[in-house]
């Protein structure tokens, strides 16, 4: 796997090892996918200043996050269905991002449930939670996050109802697979992958199976969750859910500046500026457009970080010269997941790491956390 030199390496090897069916709900965006290919381009529009006869001989990647030290500007942002691209693969994540020394942030719509993630990784782990129509579902996670342990909560908003993700209706998504001719064939090509999944100790939503009642099955778990995205959320329910949670409260999802302002009034400790990876509103902006008028916004009332088209160190470079804390992650590392599994996850990480650090020096900066505007042309 150390042969792997760049994260498009990653991701070729993923698009081998697993079915279509997931490979592809990682990889969609919503409607026409505008919003998804923004984001990455947005990036690399960016030209990066290179700096000469700059002493770069020590560089510093450690960066704080939300008060606890990182050992670089990056998060692993949640995913969904992660242990579908490899089997276990929310504990196996967690374990790399920790012995990286980076926050792993575990979804809502995970396969492995927080009690098995939390222990099986020697760092504490961030609980990312969606206010479903059930609140008594939503203050009970927020119970099993603080019992895990998770260091922070983060509260994602910009799923109001679901985007249209033509993708994933077309391949038959779901959670077990809808068995047609072609999914058959396609799991059979990936026998690897297939033989995993048998082993695996979680193979359904693993936070939401012990909150319904008992005889749910799979799939009518399936039907509940579509029924529980909220479309009559406010900013009331975010203060009901900063008074459920002591720790520190990350807001995700938010690309306009008087969201913002609301999201830090509400006691937010930090935000993601996000468009859900390009998932839910195709023609919103790119994160790398947003940021900006976020940051003006929100001032230094609280940390400001931002997901959505990070692919390389240079990417993430670009996140920090706009003035983000740090940047999430998502789709890169779960490349590595679905190509190695722990090792591909660490091998992920340690690819972001060098690019940045190398992007670092080549444009004269010395220290993550104070790098400004003039890394970019």
């Amino acid at each position: 796997m150390n042969t792997a030199l760049c994260i498009d390496d990653l991701r070729r090897l993923a698009h081998r090892r697993v079915p279509r069916m997931f490979i592809d709900y990682l990889e969609s965006g919503s409607w026409s996918e505008s919003t998804l290919r923004a984001n990455g381009a947005a990036w690399a529009a960016m030209p990066l200043r290179q700096r000469v006869a700059v002493d770069v001989s020590q560089r510093n990647l450690a960066t704080p996050l939300v008060g606890h030290e990182a050992s670089l500007p990056l998060l692993m942002a949640p995913l969904g269905l992660l242990g579908m691209q490899r089997a276990d693969g929310e504990v196996l994540a967690a374990r790399a991002c920790a012995a990286a020394g980076i926050p792993f942030v575990l979804s809502t719509m995970s396969i492995c449930p927080i009690e098995s993630v939390a222990a099986a990784s020697p760092a504490p782990i961030w609980f990312q939670l969606y206010l479903m129509r059930d609140r008594g579902v939503v203050g009970a996670l927020i119970d099993r996050a603080r019992a895990a342990g998770c260091r922070a909560l983060v509260l994602t908003l910009d799923l109001q109802v679901l985007g249209k993700r033509h993708r994933d209706t077309r391949n038959g998504l779901s959670t077990p697979p809808r068995l047609t001719p072609r999914t058959l064939l396609d799991l059979a090509l990936h026998p690897a992958w297939c033989a995993r999944l048998l082993r695996a100790r979680h193979r359904g939503f693993g936070n939401l199976t012990g909150l319904l009642p008992a005889g749910t099955d799979t799939r009518s778990l399936v039907s509940w969750i579509e029924t529980q995205f909220d479309p009559a959320v406010t900013w009331r329910d975010v203060e009901w859910v900063r008074a459920q949670w002591d720790g520190p409260l990350v807001i995700k999802g938010v690309l306009d500046p008087e969201d913002a302002r609301h999201a830090v009034e509400r006691g937010a400790d930090a935000l993601v500026v996000s468009n859900h990876g390009g998932r839910q509103l195709d023609g919103a902006p790119a994160s790398a457009h947003a940021l900006p008028r976020v940051l003006d916004a929100v001032g230094e009332r609280a940390e400001v970080h931002v997901d959505g088209g990070i692919g390389s160190g240079q990417d993430l470079l670009r996140a920090l010269a706009l003035g983000a804390r740090a940047a999430w992650s998502g789709r890169a590392l779960a490349y590595g997941l679905a190509a190695d599994g722990e090792r591909g996850v660490a091998r992920a990480i340690a690819i972001l790491r060098e690019e940045l650090d190398r992007s670092m020096a080549l444009t004269g900066q010395t220290d993550a956390t104070r790098i400004g505007r003039d890394a970019l042309v």
